[in-house]
């Protein structure tokens, strides 16, 4: 069965629907993976001899005082101050290059730093490549979820964004086990050369494909392009080769004129946010107005913060080092252990994208905080227990168990999500800034608890993890107060609920009572007329459990009566869109 899109052109190397949708979600696994393994990849390095006889300054091995362990930590976090500069530039380039674009620069830029880095003779060349590798990665990691989000499903999202985090995952293991096995290579570069330029075959196939598939329809609206975002949702509703096939007894020209109402009721739903997203800037985002635009790019802000100070990077860079240095396991067994950890982390990370929609959000992250807290308390009591000497191996031994334990609950709970929620929550006009800003917050904290992860351990030992536990402790009411779900709703959906929302208090019960406008499945569950602007802000829906419209009035029909008395008929909009 061949639909009139694919008669036209073939495009996106041929794929379409579902097909297409894994395509995307692929790729920009791929960039995740990559995001994951240059995350991963120092921790293994910074003990081989043949890296500290390269960088003698960040020897910590032979050298243990206060300022190496400061240099180590600072060179190591380059890489996070580069990603800061790469979100940060995102706020302002976001919404002029597009998503594809973006990320085709990121990922350009990541590989001359990688170039840099797995060239390098000297401390200074280094840091410049580490910096130009983050610096690349913070562009694609503040663009690839608003992409991945704005091209998917309202049902499908979460899991999609959920792959992604697991790809993270995959790409430290990865970095984890092929430092393993370089590092008996010997006493030769080559050692920890290799795993560092190895990160360049990722971000090449990001390079050679990103351009080839959909652009964000959202994006392209913004833009005025209605006709190539009703292309590429098009090719997003368009049956896969699998679905056309066991479709090929129905009609077609109906299975098309099902496909293009769906169609329009998508662009209806963008394009009733657009006038006000097309006028919108960077400086917007600090403004509140009806559509709480601030009170948004906060939670945005903070859900990024508080993944990073929950202490997630304090396993992630120095798992190896604290196996060896405060747990006294020998180099090759840290090194296994930290190998095992990581893959324990990336197989754990495959629990959320079945868990992400049926618990939500929230209760995703409430259980993750409450794991992270009882790993970091246990931590605690069993690093202090070991550098009193009490106890022998024990406490080593529970230690390590709870840093296996940490990364399990971290990726139920922190992993993706807050990659995910702020491309749900931000209004289309601010989106791309407030996801590189939110994005920003993300690498400025890591930059910070990995500078500071060296020198905590080194000065106050066991008390770093009790730091943890407290900020822990603290996330958990933040969460429960202050963050709606956003689970089976449209990116459209939130813009209502936060338009009803009067408080900062106020979004999570609104989110509660606000009726669905699309089902598990994916299936609009009101009537498509009743997807309208109503005035005062906000959008009326209607669906089989009727809802309040402006006037507190249950609504249960099909159609609302204009003041006239007559049926409300909507022709087509200013952007070409059938609003009837």
């Amino acid at each position: 069965m061949a639909f009139g899109i694919g008669r036209k052109r073939e495009r996106y190397y041929g794929y379409k629907g579902k097909s297409l949708n894994r395509l995307i979600t692929i790729v920009s696994g791929i960039d995740f993976l990559l995001f994951g393994y240059d995350q991963g990849v120092m921790g293994g390095l910074l003990t081989l001899p043949s890296f500290v006889k390269t960088f003698p300054e960040i020897d910590t091995v032979n050298n243990h005082s206060y300022r190496t362990a400061l240099d180590q930590g600072l060179v190591v976090a380059s890489y996070n101050l580069g990603c800061f500069g790469g979100a940060v530039i995102t706020i302002f380039l976001g919404d002029r290059l597009g998503r594809r674009r973006m990320i085709f620069l990121g990922s350009s830029i990541m590989i001359v730093g990688a170039l840099l880095q797995a060239t390098s003779s000297s401390l200074v060349q280094f840091i410049v490549g580490r910096v130009l590798t983050g610096f690349g990665n913070g562009m694609n990691t503040s663009t690839v979820p608003t992409w991945a989000s704005e091209t998917s499903e309202s049902h499908e999202r979460g899991k999609m964004v959920m792959f992604q985090g697991a790809m993270i995952t995959g790409g430290i293991a990865l970095s984890y086990w092929l430092d393993l096995g370089t590092s008996r290579v010997g006493n030769n570069s080559v050692a920890w050369r290799f795993p560092i330029a190895f990160q360049i075959l990722p971000a090449l196939i990001i390079l050679v494909s990103i351009l080839e598939l959909p652009e964000s329809p959202r994006w392209l609206v913004l833009k005025g392009d209605i006709e190539e975002a009703r292309a590429v949702l098009t090719a997003l509703e368009v049956p896969s080769k699998e679905s056309s096939d066991s479709l090929a007894q129905v009609d077609e020209a109906a299975v098309e004129l099902e496909i293009a109402h769906r169609v329009e009721i998508k662009l209806k739903e963008i394009t009733s946010q657009v006038d006000e997203a097309a006028n919108s800037g960077w400086r917007d985002m600090f403004t509140m107005g009806p559509d709480r635009n601030f009170h948004r790019v906060l939670l945005a802000y903070f859900v990024q913060v508080m993944q990073q100070i929950s202490g997630i990077n304090v396993i992630t860079y120095y798992a190896a080092t604290i196996f060896e240095q405060y747990i006294h396991l020998s180099s090759e067994t840290s090194r296994y252990l930290a190998a095992g950890n990581g893959t324990v982390y990336f197989v754990a990370s495959f629990i959320a994208p079945f868990t992400i929609e049926k618990f939500g959000r929230r209760k995703s992250l409430l259980l993750g905080s409450i794991g992270l807290i009882a790993s970091m308390v246990i931590l605690a009591v069993m690093t202090r227990l070991s550098e009193e000497g009490i106890g022998g191996k024990k406490p080593g031994v529970v230690s390590t168990t709870f840093l296996f334990a940490f990364n399990i609950f971290f990726a139920i709970g922190w992993l993706a999500i807050p990659w995910l929620y702020p491309a749900e929550i931000v209004p289309l006009g601010i989106r791309a800034p407030a996801n590189g800003l939110s994005t920003s917050a993300n690498w400025i904290f890591n930059f910070m608890v990995v500078m500071i992860t060296p020198v905590a351990f080194n000065s106050i030992g066991y008390k770093t993890y009790i730091i943890f536990a407290v900020i822990n402790a603290a996330m958990f009411p933040a969460v429960y107060f202050f963050y709606p779900e956003t689970a089976f709703r449209s990116l459209e959906e939130m813009d209502t609920i936060f338009q009803k929302t009067t408080g900062f208090f106020d979004a999570v019960s609104v989110a509660k009572n606000q009726p669905h406008r699309y089902g598990a499945d994916g299936k609009l569950l009101v009537a498509p007329e009743m997807i309208e602007e109503i005035s005062g802000g906000g959008v009326l829906v209607h669906n089989d459990f009727g809802k309040e419209n402006e006037n507190g009035t249950i609504v249960h029909r099909e159609n609302v009566a204009d003041d006239s008395g007559g049926s409300t008929t909507s022709p087509k909009n200013e952007h070409g869109v059938d609003v009837r």
